[in-house]
């Protein structure tokens, strides 16, 4: 039962949004918190205290740039403890007299000997700030694994089937602050050949701040250490996957080097593999409420792929306070190692539900990929604590090309031919991205922090898409289904921010604005689509302790997703015969609306309330042409869609070796849309779902050189517009071992142990009659190494370059 203090407390809560400051001003205590290497602290616990029996009198933590202040500090003497983990806590006791500023203060880190070994590895911690939720892993027994491995194990991430999903949707994956945009897939190709030895934190932002591009959902900030040292230190990196069909492999080297000005780091990946996916697709068409045939098909994919992955970072210390870096990333598929090759056995059945026909289609398909971006950063520091200006200039070139050929032969129910069809595809993309941002940053004394920015993008793409048939073995061009489509973007965007702590009140607000133009030209059927808006997008966080124990916490966001490149593409690209894929030039973007009302308990339990309002969201429609009994997948508009639910997370240490981590969220998702095969008629597509996960962290031995993780997570069927799919779940079990003082990792896992991540899917409404039942491979034997080289006390600073605009580049998606 609440008290009356906290009772208060809540309506001080309410009154906030009508008054921002207190009164009693009396003195106030500033700092710096610092390590060794006379970097700054940021998130430590500073805490004042009796000085005659160590009470608690007041609490603060520091800001980015390790300053922190404790205001309204009446006249006396006190304890003043400072804490954070993985270092020896400091005590000091200062007299106050008038506002003091004191010296900074050092932080040792906490160094533990096991027989003879110097290790510093702790548990991982959870934090939340006023904006988002802080996975603190540096020094962990996470630190051994990779990227990858550390984002299944953080709060409220969802890594499952080739995606990484928060709150039911894709975020938006940072390094360092700096976008990382390449497709779902080739991110985890990336995060799976980077280690977490250098990794400090992962940042769970469930509703980004203005500093943030407003395009996209949730965004996942991936923070490497600043704590370098002069020197040189290296990995090498594997893993193999065992499916029910193929193997997969990746494996890859990175390396670091440090002197007193110069900062390098360069890491290559390549993941040679392949992957089989298959479906069983079974279609009623309709006519007049009556089913004139039935579609039964049976469909395999087999893909092989290698991509190979270059990120490199140069950064030089001009001075103390300039400093310059260049960056690249580049992603490459060779023609001859990227190969698609699917097969389709079809049998058509007639109102009598006897075998009409049958089709079997053979498709190959071979691609190739350049996706090259260049950055360069120049970051001046003003003389003021932590004040300053960064710029950055970006250049992006994707190029990619297919060719495609597809055979048909139609059989009578004997299997005798009827006839044989055969086009080819060439299909091509150009885009060039050139963007330029500036940044400013203030920090101040007052515990509060002030942001601004401009920014502008530009893109142009060139797509062609040249389809050819065949008549009596003669080549000829396919007017009707080749085209040429020009897209251009300009983005004009600014932003400001401003965040405040103070005694149990923390507040960050901010605004960005985005002026934006895009022009689509279809060559073809000369359509085109030249659209110009002007958004705002406002932020606002608010949180109160109310006590030790008890913090609640409010905030919204506005966010917009716009329409990447291939859903505005109007081509109909073939699949076969009788399946294909097309965009709409006329998309709408996306604009969403979250709020979110949070409790947290303990520092450990976390309850949220939340609700987001989508208006225009699109998706990609697959619906069937009862009339010319085709199949269409179509990128399309719907009316709007609501969500809202109830998340519960925890994350808990039961004892010194076994860690806990369970999220539960029930939540109801809503979409009005109208079909496009009949205008008139509107449908709402909604469901109650469960989503839970629970992971257990086993750390084993005396030297912790032995980790176990057992985790499971299901979740319940849901709907999404016109389509409702089947349940699913996975149990997944895996071992860590490390040798040779941590310059070895050894792991041994299975994936999905009993094979129930496949799912159906049914769309059933008007005309429309579908279900697929799918067959992937989930079900993998794990094996993976990774071996240290060099001084392994070396922390490096990569970051990524890449920005928002590359994560729209068609087929990189």
């Amino acid at each position: 039962m609440m008290t009356y203090n906290m009772v208060k407390k809540l309506f001080s809560f309410s009154l906030f949004f009508f008054c921002l400051y207190g009164f009693a001003q009396n003195y106030s205590i500033q700092g710096k918190i610092i390590d060794q290497n006379k970097a700054p602290i940021p998130y430590a616990n500073v805490v004042l205290k009796t000085s005659t029996d160590s009470l608690f009198i007041k609490g603060t933590s520091t800001n980015e740039m390790g300053l922190f202040e404790i205001e309204n500090v009446n006249i006396e003497n006190y304890i003043l403890e400072v804490s954070y983990i993985g270092y020896s806590k400091h005590v000091t006791r200062i007299e106050v007299k008038n506002d003091l500023t004191l010296s900074e203060i050092i932080l040792v880190e906490d160094v533990e000997e096991l027989e003879g070994v110097t290790v510093t590895a702790k548990r991982p911690t959870v934090k939340r700030l006023v904006d988002r939720v802080v996975f603190n892993v540096e020094n962990s027994t996470l630190s051994n694994n990779n990227v990858l491995d550390v984002l299944k194990n953080t709060p409220g991430v969802i890594v499952n089937d080739g995606s990484i999903s928060i709150k039911n949707s894709t975020p938006t994956i940072y390094i360092n602050d700096r976008r990382v945009h390449l497709s779902s897939s080739e991110v985890q190709q990336l995060l799976e050949g980077t280690s977490a030895s250098n990794l400090k934190s992962i940042e769970v932002i469930t509703n980004p701040p203005a500093k943030y591009d407003a395009e996209g959902g949730a965004v996942l900030n991936i923070v490497t250490s600043k704590k370098i040292i002069a020197g040189y230190n290296g990995s090498v990196f594997g893993n193999f996957k065992q499916g029910s069909v193929f193997p997969k492999y990746s494996f890859g080297t990175s390396h670091f080097f440090r002197t007193k000005k110069l900062n390098t780091y360069i890491n290559y990946s390549i993941s040679p593999r392949k992957e089989f996916r298959g479906y069983d697709e079974f279609v009623n068409f309709i006519d007049l409420e009556q089913t004139t045939s039935s579609w039964k098909t049976k469909f395999g994919l087999n893909s092989k792929t290698s991509n190979h992955n270059i990120n490199a970072n140069i950064e030089y210390e001009l001075d103390k306070n300039n400093s310059l870096g260049f960056s690249t990333s580049m992603m490459i598929s060779p023609r001859e190692k990227t190969r698609y090759h699917s097969s389709a056995i079809t049998e058509v059945f007639n109102n009598m539900k006897v075998l009409d026909s049958t089709f079997i289609t053979d498709n190959i398909s071979v691609d190739e990929k350049f996706n090259l971006a260049f950055g360069l950063d120049y970051i001046h520091k003003f003389k003021k604590n932590g004040e300053k200006l960064l710029f950055n200039a970006h250049y992006t070139d994707f190029d990619f090309s297919s060719f495609q050929n597809v055979d048909t032969d139609y059989l009578f129910p004997d299997e005798s031919l009827i006839r044989s069809n055969q086009f080819q595809t060439f299909s091509s993309q150009a885009i060039k991205i050139y963007t330029g941002q500036v940044d400013y940053v203030l920090p101040s004394y007052g515990s509060g922090m002030f942001e601004a920015g401009v920014k502008i993008a530009n893109i142009n793409s060139k797509n062609i898409l040249t389809q050819y048939s065949f008549k009596n073995g003669i080549k000829e061009q396919d007017f009707q289904n080749s085209d040429t489509f020009l897209y251009k973007e300009t983005n004009y965007a600014a932003y400001l921010s401003y965040s405040k702590e103070w005694d149990s009140w923390n507040l960050k607000l901010g605004l960005r604005n985005e002026l934006t133009r895009v022009e689509g030209n279809s060559l073809s059927n000369s359509t085109v689509n030249d659209t110009k808006y002007l958004k705002f997008f406002p932020t606002l966080y608010i949180s109160n302790k109310l006590n030790d124990q008890n913090l609640l916490y409010i905030n919204y966001s506005k966010r917009i997703y716009r329409p990447r490149y291939e859903q505005l593409n109007p081509f109909k690209y073939f699949l076969n015969d009788n399946t294909f894929i097309t965009g709409d030039p006329n998309l709408k973007p996306q604009i969403d609306n979250q709020f979110i009302l949070g409790y947290t308990f303990n520092q450990d339990y976390t309850f949220e309330l939340y609700y987001r309002h989508e208006n225009n969201p699109f998706l990609q429609y697959f619906y069937q042409d009862n009339g010319r009994n085709l199949l269409v997948y179509q990128y399309t508009n719907t009316d709007e869609s609501v969500s809202y639910g109830l998340d519960f997370t925890t994350y808990v240490p039961l004892n010194r070796f076994w860690n806990l981590y369970f999220l539960s969220s029930i939540f109801h998702y809503k979409t009005n849309f109208n079909p496009i095969e009949s205008n008139l008629v509107s449908f709402e597509g909604k469901q109650w779902s469960l989503y839970a996960e629970i992971n257990n962290y086993f750390t084993l031995l005396k030297d912790k050189s032995l980790s176990i993780d057992v985790s499971f997570n299901y979740l319940s069927p849901t709907n999404d517009g016109p389509t409702d799919s089947s349940f699913v779940s996975s149990l997944d079990i895996n071992l860590k071992k490390t040798f040779w003082q941590n310059k070895a990792t050894f792991s041994l896992g299975v994936l999905d142990i009993f094979n129930t991540r496949n799912f159906n899917a049914t769309t059933k409404y008007l005309n429309q009659d579908i279900f697929t039942k799918f067959q992937l491979e989930n079900r993998l034997f794990v094996f993976g190494f990774n071996y240290k080289i060099g001084n392994l006390k070396l922390k490096n600073n990569k970051k990524s370059i890449d920005l928002l605009e590359r994560d729209r580049l068609s087929k990189g998606n």
